[in-house]
């Protein structure tokens, strides 16, 4: 099992690692990494790994397989052993953060005029989306749901991250805002707090602070499909 470094530190942006593995000359772990993995709807980290030499490949992909988080490069040369410098893209991680932590600003405020529930949920540089479980589709009532949350944003609302058992963490009320609710073979809950406005167990990165958002805009919302609705939005 690798070192996820960025479950601890969003903010870490170059670290030193080992390489652990090596897979078809371009697919290795390392002892420890703050690349993001896709999942959960925000797309994998890329960056570079450095090797003593010099020698820099470029991640194109990480994603987690077996408990390990695999990192994909431009071209073969990395050996078991090798020392490693790596670094993140941070601009692109950057973005990420901000549209993450803005994801669960606006499913709380769903979720408290509302009670939807998220149903499926896709973050992107540009823009995002959050699909719902609402049964009424309401252009109006949507743009309010954007303006509260750049009400919040406003607030400047510190996150904070807590690890606590399952047990305890299944006691906090409305815990998860997905639909299909925590996966199963979770026994340690990861618990991203926004102030005290919103409670979520996650795995993803987010920025410190709501004022780093900046401002929501609402893009569109699609129906799809009985009790579905989507949401795009955007950041300026």
């Amino acid at each position: 099992m690798d070192e996820s470094l960025y479950l601890h530190d969003a903010y870490l942006k170059e670290w030193d690692a080992t390489v652990t593995s090596v897979k078809d000359d371009k697919f290795i772990t390392l002892n420890k990494t703050a690349f993001y993995p896709k999942s959960g709807g925000q797309p994998h980290d890329t960056g570079t790994i450095q090797t003593q030499d010099g020698k820099e490949y470029k991640v194109i992909f990480c994603g987690k397989f077996d408990g390990n988080i695999s990192h994909e490069l431009d071209s073969p040369g990395l050996k078991v052993g090798d020392k490693v410098h790596c670094k993140i893209d941070w601009d692109r991680r950057y973005t990420l953060m901000r549209y993450h932590t803005t994801a669960h600003l606006i499913s709380e405020v769903i979720h408290r005029e509302a009670g939807a529930l998220i149903t499926g949920n896709q973050l992107d540089t540009d823009k995002s989306r959050i699909d719902f479980s609402l049964e009424n589709f309401d252009q109006e009532k949507m743009q309010k749901y954007i303006d509260d949350a750049n009400a919040i944003i406003q607030k400047d609302l510190k996150t904070s991250i807590k690890f606590m058992s399952r047990a305890e963490a299944e006691k906090l009320p409305q815990l998860s805002k997905l639909a299909k609710g925590l996966p199963p073979e979770l026994t340690t809950i990861r618990i991203v707090s926004i102030g005290d406005f919103d409670t979520q167990a996650d795995g993803g990165t987010h920025v410190a602070s709501t004022k780093e958002i900046g401002k929501i805009v609402l893009i569109k919302c699609d129906n799809k499909g009985k009790n579905n609705r989507r949401l795009y939005f955007k950041l300026e």
